[in-house]
């Protein structure tokens, strides 16, 4: 079952943060941090193990998960590409990173985040980490049921969640330059006013630093490092330890600077259930934005596209194919088998009337059995047709022409034409076949009275004619008609 909601996490050595997001609502629906610094037991198995629990108890249902690993867990380049396409950059991105860093880059992982530079190619934030942690952490995430799509970089998911809450500056042309600070964690984030990012910078903070002046001095740094040449309008601070001066800092900095209420922005707060979580606002923020992966312009720097491509979508799909296949082979089978039951009945129908209709063939028909090489129906309506002309004298019993009925036949035809041929009858044979000998006064005559006896449904089958005593003689042999 498909769900609207992503898990975004959070992942710090000893301890992480969780947040269920609404993909739809673009809001928390709860979080919770777990933390295995206090525990007899450490490691990323343990971890793990808290985060499937502390999920299962709140009842939690999502259809993916996002990781956000801490920035003491991976190293930040600048690295320039002759390439624009990102496929390009892909493809040519180990030997670019290898170059610039000097170093061997086999057992690392790589992301990367790409915006055009101004000569041509791109400018590229490289980010690496290494393989055999991030297997570790893939491996027991995927032992608890908890696959991540992505495995980020902290300050990327910083910049999307930033992103996604659009709190740059409306209307105004250039960009905004954002400083979020934790309890020991800091980022500075570049979105220009199309949202796209143009730089962003991660560094630990000791608790007892003094962070205005971290920002004094770290502002203007950052602002150098922006390659566009973009304006930079404002500087927006978020502090989880409200400490910054604000005001000073506008006094010292030549942009203006102004509080950001990033709790406000994800309403998390309202969310916490522990009082330590409400110093953890960075990390849900930084949770939130790795669960809103893919949906928002700040492109996503996976680890996992270069070390473990995810599958679990495509494993989803090949499983969905797998039972839709199972389910329409069973439906074909059970159509297939309601048909053939419907054709076995049918023929067990048409059996029993075919039998029932060859008894009372052969009963109607003197024994005789049902034909196979012709229809029933043409040989029981030509018995008909025989009995109807039995009955009204045409054929004898036995259905052969009948003699009287050969003979009526024949005396009509003469009775109509006698007086006018002078017809004389000499004799009548009826042994088979019905011979007449006779003549009269002459041959046409005759050949009237062969058109009377035509006329008069009998064809005359042979005739022998001759002239004697002044007399036209014939002989003929005469059978009914066809039909």
């Amino acid at each position: 079952m498909e769900f609207q909601n992503n898990l975004g996490i959070y992942l710090s050595k000893n301890s992480a943060s969780v947040v269920c997001f609404d993909l739809h609502q673009k809001s928390v629906l709860g979080c919770f941090s777990v933390s295995c610094e206090n525990t007899e037991q450490s490691g990323w198995q343990v971890m793990a193990n808290l985060i499937s629990i502390g999920c299962a108890e709140r009842g939690w249902e999502f259809s993916e998960v996002a990781v956000a690993l801490d920035c003491a867990m991976f190293m930040q380049h600048s690295v320039h590409s002759e390439f624009v396409e990102p496929k390009q950059i892909a493809a040519t991105i180990r030997f670019d990173t290898e170059e610039a860093i000097a170093a061997d880059v086999a057992d690392v992982a790589i992301a990367f985040t790409a915006t055009p530079a101004i000569g041509g190619g791109s400018e590229l934030t490289v980010f690496t980490t290494e393989k055999k942690m991030l297997s570790e952490i893939l491996s027991v995430l995927q032992s608890n049921n908890l696959d991540p799509v992505s495995i980020e970089p902290d300050v990327n998911c910083l910049t999307r969640f930033i992103s996604q809450n659009n709190v740059t500056t409306a209307g105004e042309q250039g960009a905004d330059l954002f400083a979020v600070l934790s309890n020991n964690r800091g980022y500075f984030v570049v979105l220009s006013d199309s949202q796209s990012c143009l730089k962003m910078r991660t560094f630990l903070l000791g608790r007892t630093q003094n962070k205005t002046e971290l920002i004094t001095r770290e502002a203007p740094l950052t602002l150098a490092l922006i390659s566009s040449g973009e304006t930079v309008n404002e500087l927006k601070i978020f502090d989880s330890a409200d400490s910054v001066d604000v005001a000073g800092l506008g006094e010292k900095l030549t942009i203006k600077v102004e509080a950001l209420d990033l709790a406000w922005t994800t309403q998390i707060e309202s969310q916490t259930t522990d009082e330590n979580d409400s110093e953890n606002l960075v990390a849900f923020a930084i949770a939130c934005g790795a669960a809103a992966s893919g949906t928002q312009k700040i492109t996503a720097a996976n680890f996992r596209d270069d070390f473990s491509p995810y599958q679990g979508r495509k494993l989803r799909i090949e499983k969905a194919i797998k039972i839709l296949s199972v389910l329409v082979t069973v439906f074909v089978l059970v159509i297939g088998m309601y048909f053939q039951m419907r054709l076995i009945m049918r023929n067990r129908y048409a059996d029993r009337l075919h039998n029932k209709l060859a008894k009372q063939y052969s009963d109607v028909m003197f024994t005789k059995k049902m034909p196979t090489n012709t229809s029933p129906a043409k040989k029981l309506s030509g018995e008909l047709r025989r009995i109807r002309d039995v009955k009204s004298g045409q054929l004898s019993i036995t259905g052969k022409e009948s003699v009287s009925a050969k003979l009526i036949l024949l005396l009509d035809a003469f009775n109509g034409c006698a007086s006018k041929t002078d017809l004389q009858i000499n004799t009548i044979g009826i042994a088979g076949k019905i011979t007449v000998a006779g003549s009269t006064s002459s041959r046409k005559n005759t050949l009237k009275l062969f058109k009377a006896i035509k006329k008069g449904k009998l064809d005359i089958l042979q005739q022998r004619l001759d002239e004697k005593a002044g007399r036209d003689n014939f002989t003929i042999t005469v059978a009914p008609q066809n039909g």
